[in-house]
């Protein structure tokens, strides 16, 4: 992989903050978008702005054409059986909210489970939390390991004959955990549960087989992959699909309108009402041929070599605690002792170095850990060694302030 010549594909990398190079470690929150993104999007708007499956004219054929053929680059990017499966979101949370409320809720039942872990983006969470209260059905937690993994053992015996759902992130947005879905898809088939799956932390750095892996809801954000923000995909089994009542309704997901009832289209469109995101799905698709012409399996490669790189030499520095299993995705978490993380990531700032602080929509997975906030440096493939040795130096930096000021 030819790091240097993406780095070129990526406009922004040319910034510099306070006067210094950028450093961009915050990719799990939101990824930079490369020229030919960028590039895509400007031209739909610049030479096929229409509506998508309306109008006969020549800019709405075109603008049809360019969308559809996003969604399936889409499915062929997770290996969909058809492009029924693939349904145009705003995004990760919008998809979970549509699975809760189209699936789980007329689904649910008192004494039926929801089965889900700590370490889950809100996202994943509340949606479940608010459809077991709305259902008298029950939230309940698979134990985590004290790296934060989880094992199989313990999947095995908190999924249950009442469990009617599992559901887990791919992989953690702040422990970097890489869960074994192939392996808990299996464990909840056999008890007859279906299995979501939140892969916004999945998606964009990993090939992603949902035949392989045989979940049955699977979730990502294009923003988080190189695409525009506010598009995002909810893939789910045809049958699911169908079984499924919309949870918006409107325009363009109708068949059949009378003064007293309405029908729906078929896959997908019935989960799309109104003007889709027609631009953002275009620009998903032109992130996907990017990520596609470089290759997942590279990407994944050269990540995991910046995430042992930064670990090993966060490790070398004295008072500063990682969080995380061993084996883990292209992030590390991490805290300064007697440094808020606020006040690393703001003086980190001053250096061009950007990382994230806070919760990260985990406060569960916070309070097992035992604090109330961390830093998270976060990779992608636009990402150097050379990055990571910025941020430790700013990190030596920061302490050095730290300890002048107390």
């Amino acid at each position: 992989m030819d790091v240097q010549a993406i780095r070129q594909e990526f406009p922004i990398l040319n910034e510099e903050i306070n006067g210094h190079p950028l450093v961009y470690l915050d990719s799990a929150a939101t990824s930079q978008k490369p020229q030919q993104v960028l590039d895509a999007v400007n031209d739909y708007y610049k030479q096929a702005n229409s509506n998508v499956h309306r109008g006969v004219h020549t800019l709405g054929t075109r603008a049809t054409e360019q969308y559809e053929g996003a969604r399936e680059k889409v499915r062929a990017f997770l290996n969909a059986r058809s492009t029924a499966e693939v349904i145009f979101t705003r995004g990760t949370t919008t998809s979970m909210n549509t699975i809760a409320y189209g699936y789980a809720r007329p689904n649910l039942q008192e004494g039926d489970e929801v089965v889900v872990t700590q370490m889950e983006h809100h996202s994943n969470l509340i949606p479940w939390q608010q459809a077991v209260k709305a259902s008298g059905a029950t939230l309940k937690y698979i134990p985590l390991q004290d790296d934060g993994s989880i094992s199989l053992d313990d999947v095995r015996t908190t999924v249950t004959e009442n469990t009617k759902i599992v559901a887990i992130t791919h992989v953690s947005n702040v422990l970097g955990t890489i869960n074994p879905i192939k392996e808990i898809a299996a464990i909840a088939h056999d008890h007859n549960a279906v299995i979501v799956v939140d892969g916004a932390q999945g998606a964009p750095h990993m090939n992603v087989d949902v035949s392989d892996l045989d979940c049955d809801f699977y979730a990502f954000s294009g923003h988080k992959m190189c695409a525009p923000t506010g598009v995002g995909v909810l893939y789910g089994k045809k049958d699911l699909l169908e079984s499924m009542e919309p949870v918006e309704f409107g325009g363009e997901m109708i068949d059949f309108v009378d003064l007293y009832d309405a029908t729906w289209k078929e896959l997908p469109w019935k989960f799309e009402g109104g003007t889709p995101i027609i631009a953002g799905a275009i620009g998903l698709g032109a992130a996907i041929d990017f990520l596609n012409d470089i290759g997942l399996d590279n990407i994944l490669e050269h990540e995991q070599q910046l995430a042992n790189y930064a670990t090993e030499k966060l490790r070398t520095m004295d008072g500063i605690t990682i969080y995380g299993p061993e084996e883990r995705a292209a992030l590390v978490t991490f805290n300064l002792d007697d440094v808020h993380p606020h006040d690393t990531a703001t003086v980190l700032d001053a250096e061009g170095v950007a990382v994230r602080a806070g919760h990260h929509c985990a406060q569960p997975l916070m309070k097992w850990l035992d604090v109330t906030a961390t830093a998270r440096a976060s990779f992608y493939l636009y990402n150097t060694t050379e990055d990571i040795d910025r941020l430790a130096d700013s990190l030596v930096n920061t302490k050095e302030f730290f300890g002048d000021v107390f």
